[in-house]
């Protein structure tokens, strides 16, 4: 079985396949220097290209989310459920420091900014799955809350890991094949998937989008950052203000990820939830403490109530139609969970051995979107509620989609909005840290045999925060292509996790049968 502790030698060298790492670094490289000197013809063609992937593979994705959290809740019920993963009886993380590692990743790939923005777009332009609602302010609010939980609840998180986590995690600590993406494609297509083009592109596809992923939210910090200190304090907000609160980033995530899972990645993580929860709490016992749990509740009913509505919702995009509204929310979001997918199983499974199936799957596709849910609530909720109390007041300074501005308006309406809004500032820094460093590591362990090198975690921190300030330095199209991007690279990714659909199923059932013949 390979050793999971198994050191690379020299710089890049050793454990290192160094034609994925040629082929990754190249397309990065490539997208910058064409973002650099010819943004308009970037901007045309990754138009067209998103155009065509929101088009015809959008139903296959919501197909795909929606049947991901279903299957994963069936596997709790099996009698497999209970097998602990990994080759360990006891856990290697408790379970603090466990879950904090993993809410610290999709939520912090964007839960402040659009924790902030998205229910106050969507209750400026109620969603269309839920017809006219003028006239009714309670109803637009709880539509609100119920499309954005749509977006960051129960099938964005089961995408990240919760079959695909038990593939390799039984493939990896059983089998002894490689803690990869293209591991996932083993049942489809054996040993070619390991050692041929095959696996060799699916790992490239599902780095190049977790980076387009995990470089967008970087570029949107330094943009955040940068707006915040001018409005808090009068520091210019230009390029060289963006790039000092990027490299400061950078820094940070950088020296997390070079610390290793033990040291920087949990002990951040474990900051990150700390600073999180006390925000949280203050804004609950300050702020409109009974409009956010009737807005909670309110929004959970819609939510559950409609699921299957908002989850299979097309409109005018029928079958293969243009996307619409659905190409600029839910096959965007989409498109980014599932680029994060397959890295996310390896990251997940790298830190949860000893855990079992039911615990991962159940943490992963039900508790943390309802702490998301939660968190949507106080702070978009917030918005809303102040919005309706006094129009205009998250509305003007939100006006273009200007996410920065509204996460401010939202903090400057609490208590102590100057505290609070630069509290809120350095969270964000912190959040993004968060994910960056996780990325830097498992992009890293997708390229080496074993523990990635130093070298390796550094060159990818900081390869992450270079693309990002050159897609700034273009001005804000270039870090918004990149968003349009991230749906083009979530095409060949969303191939690679289909197997899951199924394997996960058979490996649960057959740990099921081995666990009964040894109870016998």
């Amino acid at each position: 079985m390979m050793s999971d502790t198994t050191k690379t030698t020299g710089l890049f060298s050793g454990g290192t396949d160094k034609a994925l790492f040629a082929i990754t670094g190249g397309f990065i490289a490539l997208f910058c220097a064409y973002a650099f000197f010819n943004i308009e013809g970037l901007s045309a063609l990754v138009d067209s290209s998103f155009a065509f992937s929101a088009k015809y593979f959008g139903l296959y994705w919501q197909i795909l989310l929606l049947a991901t959290f279903l299957i994963g809740l069936v596997l709790c019920v099996l009698p497999g459920s209970r097998t602990l993963m990994g080759g360990l009886s006891l856990p290697e993380f408790n379970t603090f420091s466990w879950a904090s590692m993993i809410m610290c990743t999709l939520l912090a790939g964007g839960g402040v900014f659009w924790a902030a923005g998205e229910p106050i777009a969507h209750f400026l332009s109620p969603p269309p799955v839920f017809g006219d609602l003028s006239g009714d302010v309670q109803a637009q609010a709880h539509a609100a809350l119920a499309q954005s939980f749509l977006h960051w609840g129960f099938l964005a998180w089961a995408i990240l890991g919760s079959l695909t986590t038990v593939m390799l995690m039984h493939y990896h600590y059983d089998k002894g094949l490689p803690l990869a993406p293209r591991t996932l494609l083993y049942p489809v297509f054996g040993d070619r998937a390991l050692t041929g083009p095959i696996g060799l592109i699916a790992d490239a596809s599902c780095v190049i989008a977790v980076v387009a992923g995990t470089v967008g939210p970087i570029g949107f910090l330094g943009l955040q950052m940068s707006y915040g200190l001018n409005e808090l304090t009068g520091i210019p907000d230009n390029f060289t203000t963006q790039a000092i609160a990027i490299l400061a980033l950078v820094g940070v995530y950088t020296v997390s990820a070079v610390t290793g899972l033990a040291k920087g990645i949990k002990i951040l993580s474990q900051i990150n939830v700390i600073l999180a929860a006390a925000l949280l709490v203050f804004m609950l016992i300050a702020g409109p403490t009974v409009d956010i749990f009737a807005g909670f509740f309110g929004g959970m009913k819609v939510y559950t109530t409609h699921f299957f509505d908002m989850a299979m919702y097309r409109g005018d995009a029928g079958l293969f139609g243009d996307a619409g509204w659905l190409g600029w929310w839910t096959v965007f979001f989409w498109g980014w969970f599932m680029g994060y997918g397959p890295l996310m199983a390896v990251f997940i499974a790298r830190i949860s051995r000893g855990r079992s199936i039911r615990q991962i799957i159940l943490t992963l596709s039900i508790l943390a979107p309802l702490i998301t849910n939660f968190w949507f609530t106080i702070i978009g909720g917030s918005g809303i509620f102040f919005e309706i109390a006094e129009p205009g007041i998250v509305s003007g300074p939100f006006e273009g989609f200007n996410l920065p501005a509204g996460l401010l308006a939202i903090t400057q309406a609490m208590p102590m909005g100057m505290i609070l809004s630069v509290l809120f500032l350095v969270l964000t820094m912190c959040f993004v840290a968060s994910t960056s460093d996780s990325m830097s590591y498992v992009i890293s362990t997708t390229m080496t045999s074993g523990e990635p090198s130093v070298a390796m975690r550094a060159f990818w921190g900081l390869a992450m925060g270079v693309m990002a300030l050159i897609l700034i330095s273009t001005g804000s199209g270039g870090i918004g292509k990149l968003q349009s991007f991230i749906v083009v690279t979530a095409v060949p990714v969303s191939l690679v996790l289909l197997p899951s659909l199924w394997d996960a199923v058979r490996i649960t059932l057959m740990l099921g049968r081995e666990r009964k013949a040894e109870l016998a």
